[in-house]
């Protein structure tokens, strides 16, 4: 693993430096600069993890027909390796015929040399909040909220989908669910009108933990990645919350699906809990009449 995140460091900027040369000589726009420079960060991590197999990768998938549907992609966090191992199994992930993917991330993660080179080159969306460790609720700052909406709509009108981590922070224990989700992207999937697909990862955080105190010492090399095959334009914040905790907390605990996925993904699990919440609400006044 030290010996991939050595070589992610040496093969990222020689890579990405023909695409930052030809956009600085105005040779080629900054969405083909954009998209060049995410192909490169898929390649570079696809090939060093096939050089160095530090980790046995397994993609779970389902087939898809037609042309993708732009759309919001959402995935739990589980460990700094997130990134390269979403860029290395994209092409099968979520297949193709795909459109490019721009991701939402915490501006400080500029701060790394390596990260920040790529985030910058693929013209990825920052937002601001304080680093206040994980495991405490997230500070944004409000007034980068402006910049980042005109990112995404930018995105969107330029062709790419965009992708977020709901829970704002890496997970130190994902074997037990997830962290608080915020609903910004059901915010931002009802401002584009576009629908929100799901990715889970499971097993990653044993090769590079959130907990800073486990870091980097291996406890397992065996990594799940799992798209959901369909989308879907949830009618409220809690709705989505519910079901990303259910559909993606489930898989990332546990690394394989909730037996009622498919009802969560077509709303049916949530119209069912609802009802039975109002029910419940219900009963007493009725054995009081």
């Amino acid at each position: 693993m030290i010996a991939f995140v050595a070589s992610m460091c040496v093969a990222l900027p020689i890579t990405l430096f023909p695409p930052f040369l030809l956009h600085r000589a105005k040779i080629i726009s900054t969405q083909r600069k954009e998209k060049a420079s995410l192909r490169t960060g898929q390649f570079c991590s696809r090939w060093l993890m096939r050089i160095i197999p530090f980790a046995k990768v397994k993609v779970l998938t389902d087939e898809e027909g037609g042309d993708p549907e732009p759309s919001i992609w959402v995935c739990n966090h589980t460990s700094m390796l997130d990134i390269f191992f979403l860029l290395a199994t994209d092409k099968k992930l979520r297949g193709k015929k795909k459109r490019p993917i721009k991701i939402v991330y915490w501006k400080d993660l500029e701060k790394n040399p390596i990260t920040g080179l790529l985030f910058k080159m693929c013209g990825f969306i920052p937002v601001e909040m304080e680093a206040n460790g994980n495991g405490n609720t997230n500070q944004y700052k409000t007034s980068s909220f402006k910049t980042l909406i005109k990112g995404i709509r930018k995105a969107f009108d330029e062709g790419w989908d965009i992708g977020i981590l709901p829970e704002g922070q890496l997970n130190p224990s994902p074997e037990n669910g997830l962290m608080p989700v915020f609903p910004g992207a059901f915010s931002m999937a009802r401002m584009s009108k576009r629908p929100i697909r799901m990715m889970g990862i499971h097993g990653l955080n044993k090769l590079w933990h959130g907990d800073q105190k486990i870091g980097m010492t291996v406890t397992g090399r065996e990594v799940k990645v799992r798209a959901y095959p369909f989308g879907r334009k949830f009618d409220n914040a809690d709705e989505f919350v519910e079901s990303f905790k259910s559909v993606v907390g489930h898989f990332g605990a546990k690394g394989y699906d909730h037996p009622d996925w498919q009802r969560w993904m077509n709303g049916s699990a949530w119209k069912e809990m609802t009802s039975k919440e109002d029910g419940s609400r219900k009963t007493p006044d009725v054995a009081k009449n």
